[in-house]
């Protein structure tokens, strides 16, 4: 369970790594006009918080880990990805796109499986 723990983490910080990028260096009418929709609702800034928030966490689910630096730090990031993807959820829910709703549950569900495992019975403590 331990690797499928790692893979799931790799996984989801390439995916967060690449989309946080994307919003931290696309204007957000860009990111509108390549079927980031959503982004016409919310300030360039939050656009770019919530970049920068992906970032973070997918440093936060590998380097503390491969470093042995605090790795506890694993599970809260993907317990910080778990809550951005309950945003895009209900973001995506009030404009109707159903589509995305379901990418992001994915999502969710892959970021809770790391929770649940690091916190839990495979974590780095034990």
């Amino acid at each position: 369970m331990n690797i499928v723990l790692w893979i799931i983490a790799g996984l989801l910080a390439a995916a967060f790594a690449a989309a946080g990028a994307m919003k931290l260096t696309q204007p957000k009418e860009k990111l509108a006009a390549s079927g980031m929709a959503w982004t016409e609702d919310v300030s360039p800034g939050l656009v770019k918080l919530i970049g920068g928030l992906e970032v973070l966490a997918a440093i936060g689910l590998i380097l503390p880990a491969v470093l042995d630096i605090a790795p506890v730090l694993v599970p809260f990031a993907a317990l910080g990805l778990v809550l951005i993807m309950i945003g895009a959820i209900v973001t995506h829910a009030r404009r109707k796109e159903t589509q995305a709703i379901g990418i992001n549950v994915v999502l969710l569900l892959l970021a809770a499986v790391v929770v649940w495992g690091r916190f839990g019975p495979y974590s780095f403590g034990s």
